[in-house]
């Protein structure tokens, strides 16, 4: 397994001392810098003293949880990528976490090949170019990938990695029907059936951000994906 951002720091949090070790020496071994806490209050205070570029965390942990933790990092504005890990299988919490900020959500059990694809992923569309454009336009929404910037009507909107990752495809193939399962693979890196609506969960994020009375251009095609076209 050889990690594609090797410079990238991953803080793996999990308060089982085994599993966060073995968390730990397969990141290492694929060439990340791993940092390591058992609970949700001890990442928040590695995270004070230092930028991390991707969170590795689970759920259910005594004390600060993984969600706590997480909601605690999105109020104060830490747009952090994060990787969530559970035993949940309900998709009420897979959407709890996706609305709370995560970028990705692995249950267990998992294999650790699939949890470094996922971490490649993420880190591709968070660290890397996701778009060899340096501007994109359609109807009153532009971005401006040079500055990683997305304006509607000239205001600036801010967007998360993977919001922003998903615009820029939907942009990259306006006026395309795309399917949910080209998006998990374009966006998520995910080219298997995983029963996940994280696609329309992103999707709904993006259209509360950049929908306008005049403009609700991120279209749905029943039955076979999304379409983003100029028009309202």
């Amino acid at each position: 397994m050889t990690a594609k951002t090797s410079a990238a720091r991953i803080l793996v949090v999990d308060d089982e001392d085994v599993l966060r070790e073995m968390l730990g020496d397969a990141l290492r071994l694929s060439g990340f810098e791993v940092l390591e806490a058992a609970d949700g209050s001890k990442a928040l205070t590695i995270l004070q003293s230092g930028k991390v570029d991707l969170i590795i965390s689970d759920v259910n942990m005594p004390g600060m949880d993984g969600y706590e933790m997480l909601s605690h990092l999105r109020a104060q504005g830490d747009e952090t990528p994060a990787i969530m890990l559970t035993a949940r299988r309900e998709r009420a919490d897979v959407t709890k976490g996706l609305k709370l900020g995560a970028d990705d959500y692995v249950t267990k059990p998992f294999g650790l090949e699939e949890l470094i694809l996922r971490v490649n992923a993420v880190l591709r569309r968070t660290m890397g170019a996701v778009s060899a454009s340096s501007k994109l336009v359609c109807g009153p929404v532009e971005i401006i990938d040079d500055l990683h910037q997305v304006t509607v009507d000239g205001n600036e909107v801010e967007l998360s990695p993977t919001e922003y990752h998903l615009l820029t495809v939907l942009m990259e193939n306006k006026g395309k029907v795309i399917s949910r399962s080209k998006l998990l693979l374009e966006v998520w890196d995910i080219n298997f059936d995983t029963g996940t609506n994280v696609v329309d969960t992103y999707i709904s994020y993006l259209r509360r951000k950049v929908h306008t009375e005049t403009f609700q251009g991120i279209k749905t095609v029943r039955g076979i994906g999304f379409q983003m076209i100029e028009g309202k």
